[in-house]
């Protein structure tokens, strides 16, 4: 039985995957095992491929799928091809009209499934859509797995890709919800160097908020101080520009940390436990 890292394939709405495989069983039984969890949770299943043609996994997908072609021919399964020069803006507009359709056809969400071979052409191109895309999942309509093969990129590059994806097997796992009315976040998780870029990544949607922004930690067990950085540097950008206040609210293991490193003389720190 080929292992593909089973709980990724199972993620919720809001969780952006990177997953790394090793050669076609992998890859194939990972699309089996996403596909049959997106038609059970009823999201609308969005496959974008790239090592295949559409027709190819249609092929060999619809064996392993019990009832393939009627989601397909209902609308809840889409496989599609990744085209255009630029594929970052190609796959962003892809998924953002599939949140669009999901809603107007009643689907709870988007489950997608990227085959990142697009991009071994394009690094930049590739690790900025990574980056871009985080920006989506924090409404919590959207869940996408990466599909990294192991034969087309170094472990220095997977090791990258993981790093600015929130979730990966073996590395810290982070979620993030954006906050309304009040501007902010509410964090979730882990944050160490495994997902560091991630977070910065998603910490960058803040700095344009000309208002005072509410990050809810409550919900982290772990912050490392390289990532707790990133959080005073972001309450100094914000600061900059705009003259309003970072707030993180979170449990004792945070503040320590963000007292460690001085980040409370920048950021309004308040203890859960103050109520």
């Amino acid at each position: 039985m080929v292992d593909v890292a089973g709980s990724v394939l199972d993620p919720d709405l809001g969780d952006h995957v990177c997953l790394p495989f090793q050669g076609d069983r992998e890859r194939m039984a990972a699309t089996r095992a996403f596909t049959a969890n997106g038609l059970r949770r009823r999201t609308k299943v969005v496959i974008i491929t790239h090592t295949d043609t559409p027709e190819r996994t249609r092929e060999w997908l619809a064996p392993l799928v019990p009832g393939l072609a009627a989601a397909e021919a209902a609308g809840r399964v889409e496989i599609t091809a990744c085209a255009g020069a630029d594929g970052a803006t190609w796959l962003l507009g892809v998924l953002v009209a599939a949140g669009e359709q999901a809603r107007e056809q009643g689907h709870r969400g988007v489950y997608a499934l990227v085959d990142a071979a697009w991009g071994v052409r394009d690094a930049a191109g590739r690790e900025g859509f990574e980056a871009a895309v985080n920006a989506l999942f924090g409404e919590r309509w959207l869940a996408a797995v990466c599909q990294y093969d192991r034969g087309l990129y170094s472990a220095a590059a997977v090791n990258r890709a993981a790093a600015i994806h929130p979730i990966a097997p073996g590395q810290a796992l982070l979620r993030f919800v954006n906050m309304r009315p009040q501007p902010g976040l509410l964090l979730s998780g882990d944050i160490d160097i495994t997902n560091r870029l991630a977070f910065a990544s998603v910490l960058t949607q803040l700095e344009a908020v000309a208002a005072e922004v509410v990050i809810d930690a409550t919900g982290l067990d772990f912050i490392d101080a390289g990532s707790a950085q990133l959080l005073a540097l972001t309450a100094l950008a914000r600061a900059a520009a705009h003259h309003h206040r970072t707030v993180v609210v979170c449990r004792g293991t945070v503040a320590r940390v963000l007292r460690l490193i001085r980040a409370d003389e920048v950021i309004a720190v308040r203890r859960a436990v103050d109520g």
